[in-house]
Parts: C-alpha cells; structure tokens; sequence
C-alpha cells in the first residue's frame, strides 16, 4: 500500500475497534454515529466514506472475510476443480486470518461477541451470505464453463460443509481464529477424502 491508502486503511480500523468498543460496553441502540466518530476524532461524514451505517461497521469483518476469501479463490490455478480451488482458498484465507498481530485477533473475539449476542446482525449477516454466495457461484460456474445444476450442487455442497464446521466449533473455539481455522481444515479434510476426484468439474 502507498501512503494514503496506509492512512485510508488505519482510519477505517480504528473506526471498526471504536465502533465495537461502544457496542459492547453500552449496546448497540445506544450508540451513535457521532460518537463512533468522536472517538477517532473524524466527523461523522468521514465515518460514512468508509461505512453506509452502524450495521456496516458491525459486520465490517466478516465483509472483510469474505472479500479476502473470493481474491484467494480468484487467484487459485485454473486447473484446480471449483471444491478444491474454494477449499485452498478457504485454507489460505483461514491462516491469514490466524497470522494477524495482536489488534486483528481483539478485533475478531470483540465481533464474535458482538455478532454472538446481538440476534439483529441476523439479517445482515444473511444478506451478506447470500451476496457472497453469488459471487462465489459466479467463479464455479466460470471454472465449469456454465451455470447449472452441478453448480449450484457444488455451492450447496461447500456452503454446508463449511457451514458445519462453524456450527461444530465450541463456544470458546468460535471466539479463536487459530482453533476455528484448525476445526474448517479438519471439515474439509473429511469431505475431500469423502468425494471422488473430479466430481465437481
């Protein structure tokens, strides 16, 4: 990154751990824009160059999450089938996520909590698994050469595995990136060795 997109990157950050902050020590209701702002000392119109509202920045991460996992899809070779390229991708995805310093891993446990205690985010969450999946249906359908029913098959399949994973970890696993990254390897380790090769082109 270059200079400005340094400090792009390091104000967004600090509007996302403010944000967080004042969610879970006085709700999210009571919170506002403008004191999200305040506290990294910007004006709420800085606040919404980065975020259309509170509820962006409270899903800001696992928006993040699913962009990096989609570049990490879109740069796996050609020759790998859809489940494997979105397999590795998840992988590499994962151990990025493990690797972040000391700030990126509060960041993480503060929206697991979040996101754990607020049923609200539900919806949003949703709509961003839904708009992901499209996305990652249009890569499958690219690498197979058309959209049809084994694409859908092979998005159901990996959104469920995956799925399960999650679902699997326990309390304490869902709030630490290494262990949820260990428990989505083992998942999809077991589906690998499950599936005949090919079954997916």
């Amino acid at each position: 990154m270059g200079l400005r997109e340094r400090k792009k990157q390091k104000t967004r950050l600090a509007l996302i751990d403010a944000a967080l902050d004042l969610f879970l020590e006085q709700g999210y209701e009571a919170s506002t824009i403008d004191q999200i702002a305040a506290n990294v000392e910007v004006s709420p119109r800085t606040f919404f160059r980065y975020f259309g509202s509170k509820e962006d920045v409270a899903l800001a991460l696992l928006a993040d999450s699913q962009d990096i996992f989609l570049a990490e899809l879109s740069a796996r070779p050609e020759s790998e089938s859809p489940f494997v390229a979105m397999a590795q991708a998840m992988r590499l995805s994962l151990t990025a996520m493990g690797e972040g310093d000391e700030a990126d891993h509060a960041r993480f446990v503060k929206t697991r909590r979040l996101l754990d205690h607020h049923p609200q985010f539900m919806a949003g969450q949703r709509r961003l698994m839904m708009a992901n999946e499209q996305r990652l249906l249009a890569e499958i359908a690219r690498r197979r050469g058309t959209d049809d029913l084994r694409s859908h098959f092979v998005l159901a399949l990996f959104t469920t595995v995956a799925r399960v994973g999650f679902e699997y970890c326990r309390p304490d696993e869902v709030r630490d990136a290494d262990a949820m990254a260990a428990r989505l390897d083992e998942i999809l380790a077991i589906a690998e060795a499950s599936l005949r090769p090919d079954w997916d082109k």
